[in-house]
């Protein structure tokens, strides 16, 4: 849904349709939301912590598995680059997290004035293609740090097998309960067996266009899907938090697993 603002562009919005979507399958992909500009100077930026062996005029470079690098701000692990350094920019925030349509809409999730004042984003997320490798399974996970809603975004196409966002649509309900505290990553025994469980289900590349959003729930099972194209995915992340997280974080997991969201949330 798009809402005209005077004197401003487009806002994107949810629907109560896209809000079931959410609540049943855990995540919600939205298109061409973000800043183009914003998007164009994050691909220029992601250059600045390139390896040297990465030439960005040369695709071939681009293929296979990089030198480990273990520093936080620029990480590079076999096809995984995580260039955080430009994280706490400004224009990076304003680029995802505080975008006028994607913070809106995470409102309209968890309710109005409730979020955060972020602080950064955590930069900008690639994974290499693997080149000619065998294909392997999928497996999930679920975030093991503190937070109600993430959202990732594209700044560059992402083609089907392009190490998109990848889901489990409804795992979020099926691991809600097994863990001893609705945020924290403590699970309980039967989580693993879940885990597995879920594994075995269809999953959905969240492939995209540059602009596109994914939001998911921090509970439902997820993967950076393994890129088996011959560009670099390249996308931006973060995830909210309300501001009584700190309280709230350690409680058992409520009974209503959508206690702490919106009212349209809840009524969808």
């Amino acid at each position: 849904m798009l809402v005209s603002v005077q004197g401003e562009s487009s806002v994107v919005t949810l629907s109560r349709k896209n809000i079931r979507f959410f609540k049943d399958n855990g995540y919600l992909i939205r298109r061409k939301v973000l800043d183009p500009d914003l998007m164009a100077r994050a691909r220029d930026r992601l250059w600045d912590g390139a390896p040297p062996d990465i030439d960005r005029d040369d695709p071939e470079s681009w293929i296979g598995t990089l030198e480990k690098h273990p520093d936080y701000n620029n990480t590079r692990d076999g096809c995984y680059w995580c260039y955080r350094e430009p994280g706490n920019e400004d224009w990076m925030t304003r680029l995802l997290a505080t975008d006028p349509s994607v913070w809106g809409m995470a409102e309209q999730l968890l309710g109005a004035g409730s979020l955060q004042t972020p602080a950064g984003i955590r930069g900008i997320y690639c994974i290499m293609p693997e080149g000619d490798v065998p294909k392997r399974p999928y497996g999930c996970h679920v975030d093991g740090h503190p937070f109600h809603l993430g959202v990732i975004g594209y700044i560059d196409r992402v083609g089907p097998n392009g190490g998109g966002f990848t889901v489990w649509p409804g795992s979020h309900k099926q691991v809600y309960y097994d863990f001893h505290s609705a945020h924290k990553m403590e699970p309980m025994e039967q989580y693993q067996a879940d885990c597995e469980q879920v594994n075995r289900q269809p999953y959905v590349d969240c492939h995209g266009g540059p602009g596109d959003i994914v939001f998911w729930h921090h509970r439902i099972g997820h993967s950076g899907g393994y890129n088996r194209s011959r560009q670099i995915r390249k996308a931006v992340l973060y995830e909210y938090r309300k501001k009584d997280l700190y309280r709230t974080q350690e409680q058992p997991p409520p009974e209503d697993m959508w206690r702490d969201w919106s009212d349209a949330t809840k009524e969808a």
